[in-house]
């Protein structure tokens, strides 16, 4: 991947894209045959089945799905996981460990080798992606020339597909807006700060520490003031150390929360009271990634699912949740968004950045590095 242009009227800073999908759906050659797991393992598209109808069948033969770590609260993952269901009822969608790290996911595939429980796809950081190539099977969907370069894998080993900003959530009935990364260190929040997750594990956390080292004059070459800002802010002992959910948001326990915007708007729904704030000057963005388990237990119904996400249905449920989905431009263009979902997406940061694969990497090096000792 290569770093995202930082506009203000492209979703989180995307490349433009052509608006036209590739057609993959006609080719009948000699292709494996419906239900041909081997063969379906193997697939790196929608042609080497035969035509999407075969890819249908394969899927609907195996049987099954099995996703892993898709909270139903998450950018609209319950509608989701519902519409596909809804689709293809001869499909039943296996729904493990919906609360799990990006980390937590390759490990699951990995304990579960060879088993038919083993996840088929995956929805996971950058950063965890770019470390784990070798336990994803390539796969490019009919709509990929929709997908701007800078958020796929040329091969489709892993592609972006929808994101948002990293803002903050607070409760306004008993604290006050902050507005600026600094105030957050201010008595006013003492015991009341949280991350989504361990940042070397969670793609929400790593994001949190990237925002506060764009917020503190850093640059994605280098997140040591990213670091340094949590350091700060936990001997000041505003820094919670739980995990967020819409539990925590609604029982108060984790009151003030850096987190994705399209995620921390859902809280509204939790705590009438919850706003969400996206700090002026530069703002961080970011994609998470689908990918298929090389070792799939259901390769088609993996390459099937990875098809609907993609599609303009799936890209629509996730403007419906309120995340930025990776082919909005193309479809703008194309006139099949849906607009009223558009029109009600926050307004973007005035300037966006975005790390790119090498800088991920080093950052994800840093943070395993650093990041403990950091915030012990």
């Amino acid at each position: 991947m290569t770093p995202l242009p930082r506009t203000r009227h492209l979703l989180a800073g995307t490349a433009a894209v052509v608006a036209t999908a590739i057609a993959l759906t006609g080719c009948a050659t000699d292709t494996p045959a419906s239900g041909d797991a081997g063969k379906a393992a193997t697939a790196t598209s929608v042609a080497d089945f035969g035509t999407f109808a075969d890819l249908e069948a394969a899927a609907k033969a195996e049987g099954a799905l099995n996703v892993i770590a898709l909270p139903r609260d998450w950018a609209n993952y319950g509608e989701i996981i519902d519409a596909f269901k809804a689709k293809y009822p001869e499909i039943t969608v296996n729904e493990s460990s919906p609360d799990i790290s990006s980390a937590e996911e390759i490990q699951a595939a990995k304990t579960n080798e060879g088993l038919d429980t083993a996840p088929d796809v995956f929805d996971i950081g950058l950063t965890v992606a770019l470390q784990n190539t070798d336990v994803f099977a390539p796969y490019t969907v009919q709509t990929w020339d929709d997908i701007p370069d800078a958020l796929k894998e040329s091969t489709g080993l892993f592609v972006g597909d929808y994101g948002g900003y990293m803002s903050i959530g607070y409760d306004s009935s008993k604290y006050p807006e902050p507005k600026t990364l600094e105030d957050l260190l201010g008595a006013d929040y003492k015991s009341a700060v949280a991350i989504n997750g361990d940042p070397t594990q969670a793609g929400a956390a790593f994001a949190a520490v990237g925002l506060a080292d764009v917020q503190s004059g850093g640059d994605l070459d280098d997140f040591q003031p990213g670091i340094d800002f949590f350091s700060e802010l936990n001997k000041a002992g505003n820094m919670l150390k739980l995990d967020v959910t819409s539990a925590t948001i609604a029982s108060g326990e984790t009151p003030v929360v850096f987190d994705w915007d399209y995620l921390n708007a859902t809280h509204v729904a939790d705590n009438p009271d919850w706003k969400v704030r996206v700090f002026p000057g530069t703002g961080y963005a970011g994609y998470y990634n689908q990918a298929i388990n090389k070792d799939a237990p259901h390769p088609a119904a993996a390459r099937l699912w990875q098809e609907f996400l993609f599609s303009d249905e799936g890209q629509n449920l996730w403007l419906a949740g309120g995340a930025r989905p990776a082919r909005m431009e193309a479809m703008i263009a194309a006139g099949t968004i849906d607009a009223d979902a558009a029109a009600a997406l926050p307004e973007a940061p005035d300037t966006v950045v975005v790390p790119t694969e090498e800088q991920s990497t080093k950052a994800g090096t840093l943070l395993g590095e650093k990041w403990a000792a950091a915030v012990q």
